[in-house]
């Protein structure tokens, strides 16, 4: 029995000092190993707990730290759900918008369509009878034959004229006349009514050999020349009688109508009315409204000047209507030879048949 004592002790010897040697007995050494062995194992169970459970706190944390990342990535996503939520229904609202537009240009576009197609049957129509009139114009009857039916008329026209010039010849006669119906050019120039013709100086303009003489017809007195005044009226007869057969020819309604009378011939007026530059005083029996026509002499004889005077003025404008329809210009509104002749020399012009 010692020698195992001696061994427990040379055991407990080996412990620090200030432990405390704990003696047992050999029959309490088998009962401590095994209680020593079972808290043995019992801290390794312990220890292997321990662990166990400290890698399901690791594996927990990492599992809590994932979760927390899950989390704020969710959030995250909510937000991101949220503002695509947002722009989604902006997109929508814009869609709807973009949508009825596109309604309304659709319904706009079909109108234009429509309203093409429309014009488009109209413009075959007009182009097929566009083609048509070019076959019309181009054939027998078209604008060739047109044409050549103008010239022939104008031809015609030109040779009746021109039967007129041979029994009413204007011609231009030397000598100055001062008191003659055909004034200074100088005045005609300053006024704005010059053609381009050479000036008539030192002469004066005849028809059929007379003179028309403009005096007795403004200043009427006791000593005006009988003779005179018949040759004016004569003169003014010629040119009333040849104005009346132009305008037949050239199938112009006058506005002044003309009643033939040789020396003793009318022109009619609807509606009198008074021209301060050719007339001075005129009565007030002229200045009715009567719709009916009043007849002015174109004499002298027996009548009133300012009567003939405005006579004169009113055929100068029958001239004036011919000339104009033709395409030329008035020599001024006291030039009646002078716009007679013109008128002849423009319608016997070459030109004239191709205008």
């Amino acid at each position: 029995m010692e020698p195992k004592k001696a061994v427990v002790s040379s055991e407990g010897g080996k412990r620090s000092h200030d432990e405390k040697v704990k003696v047992l007995q050999w029959e309490d050494y088998e009962q401590e190993l095994a209680r020593l062995c079972s808290l043995t194992a019992a801290l390794n169970e312990a220890k292997q707990k321990k662990q166990l459970l400290d890698e399901k706190l690791q594996s927990t944390l990492r599992l809590e730290a994932e979760s927390l990342n899950c989390s704020n990535e969710l959030d995250e996503m909510r937000e991101k759900l949220e503002h695509r939520k947002l722009v989604m229904g902006n997109t929508s609202m814009n869609s709807k918008v973009l949508k009825e537009k596109v309604k309304k240009e659709e319904d706009q576009l079909s109108n234009d369509i429509r309203s093409l197609l429309v014009a488009g049957t109209a413009l075959s129509l007009a182009k097929k009878r566009l083609q048509d009139a070019n076959r019309s114009l181009a054939g027998e009857m078209g604008c060739g034959h047109l044409k050549s039916l103008q010239r022939f008329v104008r031809l015609r026209q030109q040779f009746m004229v021109s039967q007129v010039q041979l029994l009413y010849p204007v011609k231009v006669t030397t000598g100055h006349a001062p008191e003659q119906e055909l004034e200074s050019f100088t005045s005609i120039i300053k006024s704005g009514n010059y053609t381009g013709q050479k000036p008539l100086d030192q002469g004066s303009l005849t028809i059929a050999g007379l003179h028309l003489t403009v005096i007795p017809f403004t200043k009427k007195s006791f000593f005006t020349d009988k003779k005179e005044v018949q040759r004016s009226a004569t003169a003014l007869g010629y040119v009333a009688h040849a104005v009346s057969l132009i305008a037949s020819y050239l199938q112009v309604p006058l506005r002044y109508p003309l009643r033939l009378g040789g020396s003793r011939s009318y022109i009619c007026d609807y509606a009198p009315s008074i021209e301060p530059s050719s007339l001075d005083v005129i009565s007030d029996s002229l200045v009715s409204t009567n719709l009916k026509p009043v007849e002015f002499p174109l004499f002298l004889e027996g009548q009133d000047s300012t009567r003939a005077a405005y006579a004169v003025f009113l055929l100068n404008k029958d001239l004036e209507q011919l000339l104009n329809y033709i395409g030329a210009r008035s020599l001024g509104p006291r030039h009646v030879l002078a716009n007679l002749r013109e008128l002849l020399r423009t319608i016997l012009a070459p030109e004239y048949i191709d205008t």
